[in-house]
């Protein structure tokens, strides 16, 4: 099955829309933190914001060459970057992963995970703070986000050749992990509920998951300890989404709503849009081809050439 997943990351979606039309609201993107430029020699192979608010980019010497044979292992760096903009370098010895997907955790290490992978294959690495590899293990194939909470257990969304692929693991659409590969729960569609066929959006805070996936994109709200709450959304296509007290705004869409911003109430059994506009760079013109990270309240945005995150935070006052 594929769906029609406007890939906003990877520059494939029709072009921008206008950022002028009368009575569209622009919303401007916040500087959040930037690689050293004593580092920008090296292929990015991957970047995200992680559950502390640290920036990482996850940097090797060329790019992986991805293939159908063997992934010879490659050294990488991982370039953190605080919230004061001190920055320093972790260096990882043997990565194998192809098409990486990083996130730190809060022992100071790390975990990389090939977003492809065979059944065959242990494609997720766990590295100690010192970059030492601990232990692997499998999650499933088709990994659309990685996402570690404050506790170091791993969110795992998966794209819909996951989903619909032979790899038991990724058919449920959404599982959590521990970081020694341990199973630790399920996403389960109750009978007629909503199904995960392809997660657009994941949104990890320490307290609760927050998802909005195809076909139906209802928002799923997950705590530990509690059933799936689900809530009727009637907007399509939505890659990233935040979350602030009874407030919800996702960003994207389908074709020329790329950038829309669309601001909801959280109700009892739906999301009441009551706002919309469209979300801009820091600069004030439109988004280039872009990564997003949900957390809690904020969205974390990067643009090519992916060296710079920018944020949209909805709990500052007026955004």
């Amino acid at each position: 099955m594929t769906t029609r997943k406007a890939d906003a990351e990877h520059g494939t979606q029709p072009t921008a829309p206008p950022h002028t039309q009368p009575g569209t609201r622009n919303t401007p993107l916040t500087p959040y933190a930037r690689l050293p430029r004593r580092h920008h020699d090296r292929h990015i192979a991957h970047s995200t914001v992680d559950a502390f608010g640290q920036a990482h980019w996850l940097l090797a010497a060329r790019e992986p060459l991805p293939g159908r044979g063997a992934m010879k292992p490659y050294d990488a760096v991982v370039v953190t970057v605080d919230a004061d903009g001190r920055d320093h370098a972790t260096e990882l010895n043997a990565v194998r992963a192809r098409y990486p997907r990083i996130d730190a955790l809060p022992d100071g290490g790390f975990v990389v995970a090939d977003a492809r992978s065979r059944r065959s294959e242990q494609h997720v690495q766990v590295f100690d703070a010192l970059g030492r590899e601990s232990w692997s293990f499998r999650v499933g194939d088709a990994i659309e986000d990685l996402l570690a909470d404050q506790a170091g257990r791993l969110w795992v969304g998966h794209f819909d050749e996951g989903v619909f692929g032979d790899d038991e693991l990724s058919h449920p659409g959404l599982r959590c992990w521990s970081a020694e590969g341990d199973p630790l729960w399920t996403y389960e569609a109750e009978e007629g509920a909503s199904q995960i066929y392809d997660c657009y959006a994941l949104n990890v805070t320490d307290e609760s998951v927050w998802v909005c996936a195809y076909s139906d994109f209802t928002l799923l709200e997950v705590r530990p300890g509690r059933a799936v709450r689900r809530r009727a959304n009637d907007l399509e296509g939505a890659t990233a989404l935040a979350v602030h007290e009874g407030r919800v705004t996702f960003l994207g869409g389908y074709g020329d709503d790329r950038d829309r911003l669309v601001d909801a109430e959280v109700g009892h059994q739906d999301v009441r849009p009551y706002a919309s506009g469209r979300l801009v760079g820091a600069d004030g013109g439109p988004l280039r081809a872009r990564r997003t990270v949900s957390r809690g309240p904020r969205i974390y945005v990067q643009e090519e050439p992916y060296t710079a995150w920018t944020v949209l935070d909805i709990s500052v006052p007026g955004v």
